[in-house]
């Protein structure tokens, strides 16, 4: 069971910061509808988006000196936010840490740059490998956590080696080796890691052949998402030998809707929100998908999607 704080240890969380990290910009009580692409989730204590390398090491160790909880996140593309919100503090990794660095086939960028502005930078300098990755909406340390992949292609697939923070303020570099990749997973993912920038080989190629290719990718994603509306993204790992939306359409789940939450009739793989959602409307949907799919097709659905903080 997760520990609770009381109001009184909540509330000295910001004076702490603020006394210990004079001029570092915080946040109290930061809606986490506004920094999650679901557009749902309750308050966050304490939200810091650390602007260099030094403000994150330092904003770190504070956390672990003073035993105040910690949450990591990027651009939130792939996480719904719990309506009762996150104790402690929230790590925003975004502006600040997106620097890129091309040299000679290799990329070198910060965590917090966008996939798609990296896939545009590589392509630019007629560089391929990346073209996949131009339509995923999250950042490169949440694609590096999660072995991010669309169209074929995976991160695990480009990636050379990785720098984290440890717990200690220590950077350090794992090689592609280390880094235990699989279908949407990592060793990044157990916790204890923070991804501050990763290293990607890519290989020559055509300028314009890859921008059409991007150009191909976009317009399907565009003909086939419900991008005019909030979301995570697909909700569910593709079960081996299966593909979610159908199996959700023909268990008769398409635009299923609790709440403001709804499984979207353009792709069942997606739940968006039409409005007022909250987190417990897209859960409700959630277990109504995986109840239903596991009574019909005997497949058991993992959600894709990370699903924080209290209730």
């Amino acid at each position: 069971m997760a520990p609770t704080y009381s109001r009184v240890e909540r509330a000295t969380w910001a004076e702490r910061l603020r006394r210990d990290l004079p001029g570092l910009p915080v946040t109290t009580d930061a809606p986490m509808s506004e920094y999650t692409s679901f557009r749902i989730g309750g308050p966050a204590d304490l939200l810091v988006t650390p602007r260099d390398e030094e403000t994150l090491r330092r904003t770190v160790l504070w956390a672990v000196r003073e035993a105040v909880p910690m949450t990591v996140i990027g651009r939130g593309t792939n996480l719904l936010v719990r309506d009762g919100g996150l104790p402690g503090l929230v790590l925003r990794i975004g502006e600040g840490l997106d620097d890129i660095d091309v040299s000679e086939g290799t990329i070198r960028a910060g965590a917090g740059v966008a996939l798609g502005d990296l896939s545009r930078s590589a392509s630019r300098r007629g560089l391929s490998g990346l073209a996949f990755a131009c339509g995923i909406p999250g950042s490169l340390g949440g694609a590096l956590v999660m072995n991010a992949g669309a169209h074929g292609g995976e991160m695990k697939d480009i990636v050379r080696r990785v720098q984290v923070l440890e717990a200690d303020g220590g950077a350090s570099w794992l090689d592609q080796s280390e880094l235990g990749f699989g279908y949407r997973r990592s060793v990044l993912q157990g916790g204890g890691l923070i991804v501050l920038r990763g290293e990607l080989g890519l290989r020559a190629g055509d300028r314009s052949a890859i921008e059409v290719e991007m150009e191909r990718w976009t317009q399907k994603r565009a003909a086939k998402q419900p991008l005019e509306y909030p979301s995570a993204g697909s909700v569910f790992r593709r079960p081996e030998g299966h593909y979610v939306g159908p199996m959700i359409t023909q268990a008769g789940l398409r635009g299923l809707r609790v709440g403001g939450a709804q499984v979207s009739e353009k792709h069942a793989g997606f739940i968006i929100n039409r409005g007022g959602a909250t987190a417990q409307d897209v859960l409700e949907v959630i277990d109504r998908i995986r109840r239903a799919v596991m009574d019909k097709f005997s497949v058991e659905l993992v959600p894709e999607v990370r699903v924080i903080g209290e209730g």
